[in-house]
């Protein structure tokens, strides 16, 4: 490697404190989070789920029980249950990252093995990537109607793109939100909970003015609050499973990495209630939203028209052109809309991204580094190919929740089954500690996590277009359950079979040396087997190398 190369990997390779490269297993970003940036509190989590539930999936997910024959009180309950069964999932992934602080791919590595747990993490970075560039692209929407509302003639913009399948104009606005969502994945995952605060209040304030513009204009809903189901027996019975199972899949990548925020958290309480509760109320409400809107559009345009940025972009170009009032109106909710699709971003898919890619490559890769690379490799996709390309793009991506399902079971029957909710937090960093298993790869997981994925393969290629029985497509509709439920199920018996052994109170409450590093050298000390979190203080006195020296003590 010739010298130049050799001086940029130099000057991009992270550096632990101590002046040593981050390793494999360990750089700053894997390590447990230290107490000062433990700042997430019960309400932070509330307004974070009201901020994420405000955006244009969770419209479209309401909208399509609808289109096939449910009447709106039935699609409604269906959101109200499936988003309750996606917060129980999300608090039982959560529970560990609130009691022991730590992220996904190191908490991963516990069920999966220190090397083992790269392929889920893969899995996670690579879904967070693609939904970056659409829901950046989603977001390029709401800025196209927020400059149309200021500038009509920008709906005139010469097309200087034509073999590209988008446009100048559309193609400048999802540039300009690209830009936007760069400046906030420059801050620390901490200090951005005032943005899910601001979005939690600015995103349905939006939603609620559309929802009156339209209520207004269409003189009420219309008549589809009155109209009956089109469908009925076992047909409408599916399809309310169908329609509570697409919500689950909606939440399935947040319901994996769930460790991630709850790691944050100031005390484990603040991860359970907040979220059983906030998650089903907020989704459910935005919901409603999204169903209203529907139904007046059907009276203003004689048809359904459920993307609430379609319908604003309808609303500016009316013959003979917007009112002053309405354009006003229509810059109000696009801003709104676009606070709201960048905390969905960042919470869904930037820091996860991040987070997960921080373990593939830590020695040059950060949570903001690997932010940034979302970022760009949803820019370079061109997500408008992917969502033009097919209208089932969306059932697509959802086939992915059954990879994730089973990935979650095995995940929750470690913890909660075979762990005994005990994690020896010094073992995830280690590379011949207690989840070292087989070269670095638990083969129980592994089996688990393949026959968790096996009954839903041919569903899975039903819902892509091909030609499959019945009963493959009703496992299919239950799929996050099926995944979900075999490899819970199989990975206890392997274990039963194959024991694994238990982490003992020594070895749990034992901390990482390379957190004592993270401030100062210096020595271990374990204060308390019964209490969890990591506090440390640094010495005043400085050894022999002019480094700090600390104690590392478990409070």
């Amino acid at each position: 490697m010739s010298t130049t190369a050799k001086r940029v990997l130099r000057a991009v390779e992270l550096r632990q404190p101590n002046g040593k490269p981050a390793s494999f297993l360990v750089n700053r970003d894997l390590l447990p989070v230290p107490p000062e940036e433990r700042l997430w509190k019960a309400i932070n989590y509330a307004t974070f789920w009201l901020a994420d539930s405000f955006n244009v999936n969770t419209f479209m997910i309401a909208s399509s029980g609808i289109s096939l024959g449910l009447t709106w009180w039935q699609v409604w309950l269906a959101v109200w249950c499936g988003y309750a069964f996606a917060g129980v999932f999300v608090v039982l992934n959560a529970t560990a990252g609130a009691k022991y602080h730590i992220i996904f791919p190191a908490y991963i590595r516990s069920s999966f093995g220190i090397y083992g747990g790269l392929w889920p993490t893969f899995n996670r970075a690579l879904m967070a990537c693609v939904w970056c560039g659409v829901q950046s692209w989603i977001a390029g929407q709401a800025v196209y109607t927020l400059i149309l509302a200021i500038w009509p003639s920008f709906a005139n913009l010469p097309n200087g793109i034509p073999s590209s399948g988008t446009d100048t104009a559309h193609f400048l606005s999802f540039f300009l939100f690209n830009l936007l969502l760069g400046a906030v994945v420059w801050f620390p995952i901490h200090t951005i909970r005032h943005l899910f605060t601001v979005k939690a209040v600015v995103a349905p304030a939006g939603g609620i003015v559309l929802l009156i513009l339209c209520l207004v204009k269409a003189n009420g809903a219309g008549d589809l609050l009155t109209a009956p189901a089109t469908i009925s027996g076992s047909t409408l019975g599916w399809e309310f499973i169908a329609q509570l199972m697409s919500c689950i899949s909606n939440m399935a990548t947040l319901a994996t990495n769930a460790v991630d925020f709850a790691s944050r958290a100031s005390k484990p309480s603040d991860v359970v209630l907040p979220q059983l509760i906030a998650l089903p109320f907020t989704f459910a409400i935005t919901s409603l939203i999204g169903i209203l809107i529907g139904a007046s559009t059907e009276t203003l345009f004689g048809e359904f028209v459920w993307s609430p940025l379609d319908v604003m972009e309808r609303f500016l170009k009316v013959e003979g052109g917007a009112s002053h009032g309405m354009r006003a109106g229509v810059a109000f909710i696009s801003i709104a809309f676009i606070i709201a699709q960048l905390g969905t971003n960042v919470a869904a898919n930037t820091i996860s991204a991040g987070a997960d890619l921080t373990s593939i490559f830590p020695r040059f890769l950060s949570i903001r580094r690997g932010g940034y690379i979302a970022v760009v490799v949803g820019f370079c996709m061109c997500p408008w190919h992917l969502m033009s390309s097919s209208a089932n793009f969306a059932t697509y991506l959802s086939a992915y929740s059954v990879l994730l399902s089973s990935i979650v079971g095995v995940m929750v029957c470690h913890y909660y089954v075979i762990g005994k909710r005990q994690v020896a937090v010094h073992d995830l960093y280690e590379k011949d500690g207690l989840y070292t298993y087989f070269h670095g790869f638990n083969l129980r997981a592994y089996a688990a996590y393949v026959a968790g994925i096996a009954p839903n393969i041919t569903g899975m290629a039903g819902a892509c277009g091909a030609d499959v029985p019945l009963a493959a497509t009703r496992i299919y509709t239950l799929s996050f359950f099926v995944g979900f439920g075999v490899a819970f199920a199989t990975y206890w018996l392997l274990c039963l079979a194959f024991p694994l052994p238990v982490p003992t109170v020594d070895e749990v409450a034992e901390v990482p040396a390379a957190l004592a590093s993270g401030a100062a050298r210096g020595e271990l000390k374990r204060q308390s087997s019964t209490e969890t979190g990591y506090e440390v203080e640094k010495d005043e006195k400085a050894d022999e190398e002019g480094t700090a020296r600390g104690a590392v003590e478990l409070v």
